[in-house]
């Protein structure tokens, strides 16, 4: 049972780090285009959620490849949630991609 929890923590753990991760990337993909330099505000996104990504990948997991499977389905949840909280299907404010301003 105490193999069973700790698996589970590191899930849960593996699944916030996703939540962060795809949030942040949502967050920037909807503030970063209005903002004087977007494309070094897309970089420095990548770099700090790539990074907060792999260490916390490397310290929960100590290279046990039991604890990193955990942590990746826990990852992938997190990003699942991320997906289900941010879509825009029906809603009224969503512009479609035909009307965006850098549409052709």
């Amino acid at each position: 049972m105490g193999e069973f929890l700790g698996y589970a923590w590191i899930c849960a753990a593996g699944a916030a780090i996703g939540v962060l991760f795809f949030g942040g990337l949502w967050w920037t993909v909807r503030n970063a285009v209005d903002l004087p330099v977007p494309a070094l505000w897309f970089l420095g996104s990548s770099m700090a959620r790539t990074g907060l990504a792999l260490a916390g990948f490397w310290f929960l997991t100590g290279g046990n490849w039991r604890r990193v499977l955990a942590c990746l389905v826990g990852f992938l949840a997190g990003r699942i949630a991320v997906t289900w909280t941010t879509r825009t299907a029906g809603d009224p404010n969503a512009v479609p991609a035909s009307e965006m301003r850098d549409a052709p």
